[in-house]
């Protein structure tokens, strides 16, 4: 019997790196530790293309999975029993295994799937299943094969030193290791789409940080404290990562005082980047990331992304440009910040919000009135009265 709790991670696009997948293990191994670092007994090793966790006994299993699963780059994981690579030796191991799961499940029918990966070994992957199949009935006198709708899938990896039972991949999200592809800085409203794009983009192994804008006292404290438990479920997935809040109002009330009021929301969203932008350029951030959709609201039109884009000279990344509304709340609730972010809370957009926004805004016509502003000015005192708030891993 195992002393030991055994788990399988695969990566997914991490195997497909050619020369520089050691690197890109050697990272997902690096993340996998920092993640399960609150368990005690856990060992995370590479071996043969796969990752292999080791667990005492007395740690919680399930727990494991999970937080392993929230690890990017991990495509799928599992629970497996270990035995000699000797095909007698694995036939009993295979046996004790399905006893357990008759005995737990009653289940009735199986089939062997099995894999060689040690290409020396002179047995076949299809014969090895047949072997370990006959075994099972030998020694399960109530199985039947089944290999069309089977209760149980066996799945059977011989490698040169060991071979591997288990019954079922649990998946994980895939992507790339976070740290692989710089760092962005994404600005985080209370919404459903801002963290979801947050997530995608550290999916493809970008470490995040965060802006925030808030209007207080327009927006109350519990708007950004809304904000920061947003922040801290995507950090159970992003790592622990820094939010720089930063009161808008001074900059809307200057905007709404000297400005045409069908320009307001373009004219604060490009306050909003540019300030960002300061932000991304004092913290190494590389790009920037918004939850923008194309033609979901007036900012967001074609013609307002373009002339937004306009005030900034950084990258500006949107990870869900041409996604559906449904497909972004299905995203949401899948990673969990679906709940937190319908909670009905207001943000600064909805502060001075013109009746009629215009939805194509020509930049000649911005830029007239954003020279009644003195634009740098604003900047830097937003920038110079940003509070900054540390995000922990493990808060949520």
């Amino acid at each position: 019997m195992n002393e030991q709790n055994i788990l399988i991670v695969r990566c997914g696009e991490v195997a497909l790196k050619g020369m520089n997948k050691p690197y890109f293990e050697r990272m997902l191994v690096d993340r996998i530790r920092a993640a399960l670092r609150r368990f005690h007994g856990v060992d995370v090793q590479r071996h043969e293309g796969l990752i292999f966790i080791r667990a005492d006994k007395s740690q919680d299993i399930e727990q494991i999975i999970r937080a392993t699963s929230r690890v990017f780059g991990v495509a799928s994981i599992s629970k497996a029993v270990e035995a000699p690579s000797e095909l007698d030796a694995a036939g009993e191991a295979a046996v004790a295994y399905m006893l357990e799961l008759i005995e737990k499940r009653g289940v009735k029918t199986f089939k062997v799937e099995a894999k060689r990966a040690d290409k020396n070994c002179p047995v076949k992957s299809p014969e090895i299943g047949r072997i370990i199949g006959a075994k099972i009935l030998i020694g399960c006198k109530v199985l039947k094969v089944d290999v069309h709708e089977p209760d149980v899938r066996l799945h059977v990896d011989v490698r040169h030193d060991r071979t591997y039972i288990y019954e079922s991949k649990i998946a994980g999200f895939g992507g790339l290791p976070l740290g692989t592809n710089g760092k962005g800085l994404v600005l985080l409203s209370g919404g459903i789409d801002s963290p979801v794009a947050a997530f995608m983009m550290a999916k493809r192994g970008m470490l995040i940080e965060a802006v925030h804008f808030h209007s207080y006292p327009y927006t109350s404290p519990r708007a950004q404290e809304k904000v920061e438990e947003l922040a801290r479920i995507l950090a159970s997935y992003c790592g622990s990562f820094r939010m720089h809040a930063i009161n808008l109002l001074p900059v809307q009330e200057q905007i709404v005082q000297n400005c045409p009021e069908e320009e307001t929301t373009i004219l604060v969203r490009r306050f909003m980047m540019r300030i960002a932008a300061r932000i991304a350029a004092e913290n190494g951030c590389m790009m920037l990331i918004t939850g923008e959709n194309l033609g979901q609201v007036a900012s967001q039109t074609a013609e307002a992304l373009v002339v937004t884009d306009a005030s900034v000279s950084l990258p500006v990344m949107r990870p869900l440009i041409a996604m559906d509304k449904i497909d972004i709340m299905d995203k949401a609730q899948e990673i969990g910040t679906y709940e937190t972010s319908i909670q009905p809370y207001e943000d600064c957009c909805t502060v001075f919000l013109p009746k009629h926004p215009t939805t194509k805004p020509r930049l000649e016509r911005i830029l007239r009135s954003e020279s009644r502003l003195d634009c740098e000015a604003l900047i830097e005192a937003a920038v110079s009265a940003e509070e900054i708030i540390e995000i922990k891993a493990g808060d949520a």
